[in-house]
């Protein structure tokens, strides 16, 4: 016999809002036998606990840059000697320049390092303050949230100084290429006496050990600005979501961003909602069900719960989000539940972006249902 399950989504909609979580969309793996028991309402997020530091951001690379002296010589008086003589000096200023790039480069990642703390003691407070529930939107918290907005627009400024100083090395490695290719070249050149060659021999080693550890300096920049990058565009998808914790006055957990990742391609496009609620269920169980039968009805923590327990089962899932209206009453009747229930699914949908899913992952549609008492917004998975 076919046994439904579900899960009340939330204690404030036990009463009067019902909302579920089929598990049948996501089959656990489990070595005892199933019950008829329904299952426990879907865990929240793993929430920090009070006590330890704040997480830092990603690691930068901690290497430091001293190139060697340029070994001095001697002006043989030949053509072949001044050439020499001035790659000496080209390759001189071309490893002072070095060791400023690489000071300005560990001045950056101090910035960046103390800009960081800031914004994790800052989201901390934030989180420390929510997790023991709050006022919905408590000013405090609201202030707080726009200190942290302001170090991630710091920490996106520093990026651009990582930017500006990758370009500057990448300028002198060119000229670097430069002077390797032109001390080669003295070699071929007429006139020149023993001391020569063996300056140049010299010379063409310094500079190719000088060309490795500007190659080295530009790996380094590199791997920061994309850790430091990619950790910033997940910080605002994670302040985003905040937002709406701050909102309702109560934690909700990280950005759905940061698990709803790839692209949409090979997704199954969506079919056309059918047009009762009774030929729906017949194909598939619904995620989620949002009844609004009262104003302001408390859904977003167990949505957020659902959603994020579907992504951890298949990040790539798309959703559909239905808005059902009961299909009872004169036509007035049910054309105004219609309107309400569009209304609802909208709101949904928007709490959704802000918890970090992106918009293209959800379709929106409509249905009427004989069945329906009041009007329901149903979220599937496909």
């Amino acid at each position: 016999m076919f046994m439904k399950t579900a899960v009340l989504l939330g204690t404030a909609l036990l009463l009067a809002s019902c909302s579920y979580v089929s598990d049948s969309l996501f089959p656990r793996r489990s070595t005892t036998p199933a019950t008829a028991a329904a299952p426990p309402p879907p865990a929240l997020p793993p929430r920090p606990a009070d006590g330890p530091a704040a997480p830092q951001g990603p690691v930068l690379t901690a290497t430091s840059i001293a190139p060697p002296a340029v070994t001095p010589g001697v002006n043989t008086g030949t053509f072949v000697g001044q050439k020499v003589s001035q790659l000496r000096q080209e390759l001189s200023q071309l490893q002072s320049n070095i060791v400023t790039q690489n000071q300005r480069l560990q001045d950056i990642r101090n910035q960046v390092s103390a800009t960081s703390q800031r914004y994790h003691g800052t989201i901390a407070a934030i989180q420390s303050r929510l997790q023991v529930g709050t006022t919905p939107g408590n000013p405090v918290l609201v202030n707080q949230r726009n200190v942290a907005q302001a170090e991630l627009d710091r920490l996106s400024s520093e990026i651009n100084q990582l930017n500006a100083l990758a370009n500057s090395v990448a300028s002198d490695s060119a000229f670097a290429t430069f002077v390797l290719e032109s001390a080669r070249a003295a070699f071929g050149l007429s006139g020149a006496i023993d001391e020569d060659h063996r300056q140049l021999v010299i010379l063409e080693d310094e500079t190719n050990r000088t060309v490795v550890l500007i190659d080295r300096l530009l790996n380094e920049l590199s791997e920061d600005v994309s850790r430091q990058t990619a950790y910033v565009g997940n910080e605002r998808a994670n302040l985003t979501t905040m937002s709406l914790a701050i909102q309702n006055g109560e934690l909700i957990g990280p950005s759905l961003a940061n698990r709803a990742f790839g692209p949409r391609s090979g997704l199954a496009a969506p079919a056309a909602a059918p047009a009762d609620q009774a030929a729906l269920g017949a194909a598939r169980r619904p995620l989620v069900v949002i009844r609004f039968d009262r104003p302001d009805v408390p859904y977003q923590q167990a949505l957020y719960a659902a959603v994020s327990r579907a992504l951890e089962q298949r990040a790539q899932a798309a959703f559909d989000l239905v808005a059902i209206a009961p299909n009872r009453g004169t036509p007035a009747e049910v054309a105004l539940n219609t309107n309400r229930s569009k209304q609802n699914s909208e709101r949904v949908l928007r709490s959704l972006v802000e918890m970090g899913l992106p918009a293209n992952r959800v379709n929106l549609s409509s249905a009427q249902s004989s069945e329906a008492f009041t009007n329901e917004v149903h979220l599937y998975v496909r």
